[in-house]
């Protein structure tokens, strides 16, 4: 199957919407296959805990009853947010183009990470000179961009990619996803901002006050995620929720990283829940209030290593959990095969 193209014939947003009815179905049969071949090897029953569920998590989204792992990617996308101009954040935005440049000389955390698990990195500038609106005066992006970065993201799984890690950077982004988290669940906005990179109390009121700015601006729109997250989002959070919507469709598992990718898949999780089952939590963040959308989402995380650098370091570090339960269950000897029992 190949990745539907967003023609934006008639609103940007319809060929969006219209993606969510054709998403298809987990193969239940491919996961029973699965699950037979882990009942046969040589271990009790239940003993490798969650490293059971996940070759047949694999098998139900890939459509495969022999899941793969055979070219799994890193996806970062990087974008800046006009919304920093309001002081919440301890650093420059200057300094999200400046980890593009480590990343691309290979001296960034998730560079050390997928070189020892083997997995393939891709980071994409999303317009890092063009920051996004500031979200407290204005929506973050039109609609139009909004949809155009959202296919840009769909297009982040070509090359036959079979399991798909979901990471981000850019200064500011954790103040955009705890706005959405905040127009998407209510309460107050001090429930859903933590201190990001690092601010200080100062930084840390204002961020909490900016996200009160921001969703009272567009509060009128709260009740279309779609619209959420074009008015409160960036693009690196339209990137990752077309990335997760083309792994759907084109049965490609995901693995999302922290707080700020979470904030992309509660934007899906807000028009349809099951827009994500194929989508597993890398890891709960020491950020704000990820657990509590990590439970809103239904998502129980493979990690929890109070990690909150974004970058995807959490899905990485999931993904080579995810390797060595896959070589468990390709590999291990059955019961038959070691005349065990």
């Amino acid at each position: 199957m190949s990745t539907p193209v967003l023609t934006t014939a008639g609103l940007p947003f319809d060929d969006i919407r219209a993606l969510f009815a054709i998403m298809p179905p987990a193969s239940a049969e491919c996961a029973d296959m699965a699950r037979e071949r882990d009942a046969a090897l040589v271990k009790p029953a239940g003993s490798l805990g969650r490293l059971e569920e996940i070759p047949q998590w694999l098998a139900a989204w890939q459509g495969k009853s022999k899941p793969t792992m055979d070219r799994p990617l890193v996806a970062i996308f990087a974008a800046n947010h006009g919304v920093v101009a309001q002081g919440v954040s301890a650093w420059p935005q200057a300094v999200t183009r400046q980890m593009m440049e480590t990343f691309a000389a290979g001296g960034g955390a998730i560079n050390q990470i997928c070189a020892t698990y083997e997995l393939g990195l891709k980071v994409f500038d999303l317009a890092l000179d063009l920051p996004t609106a500031d979200i407290t005066q204005d929506a973050a992006l039109d609609e139009k961009a909004a949809a155009a970065t959202f296919a840009f993201g769909m297009e982040a799984i070509a090359g036959d990619v079979d399991l798909l890690c979901l990471g981000e950077m850019g200064i500011g982004n954790t103040t955009v996803a705890a706005a959405i988290f905040h127009a998407l669940y209510g309460g107050a906005a001090a429930d859903w901002v933590g201190r990001g990179a690092g601010v200080d109390d100062a930084g840390l009121a204002r961020k909490i006050d900016a996200v009160e700015r921001a969703v009272a601006l567009h509060r009128a729109h709260a009740g279309d995620p779609l619209e959420v997250m074009r008015r409160l989002g960036g693009r690196e959070i339209c990137a990752m929720a077309g990335a997760i919507m083309a792994g759907r469709i084109e049965r490609v598992p995901v693995i999302l990283d922290g707080y700020v990718a979470a904030a992309a898949a509660a934007i899906l999780h807000a028009i349809d829940p099951a827009s994500i089952d194929h989508c597993l939590a890398g890891h709960c963040s020491a950020e704000g209030a990820h657990a509590d959308v990590l439970r809103r989402l239904g998502k129980a995380p493979l990690l929890s290593l109070g990690m909150k650098l974004g970058e995807g370091t959490g899905a990485a570090l999931a993904a080579g959990l995810v390797k060595a339960a896959l070589a468990c269950h390709r590999d291990m000897a059955t019961f038959e095969q070691a005349k065990v029992g």
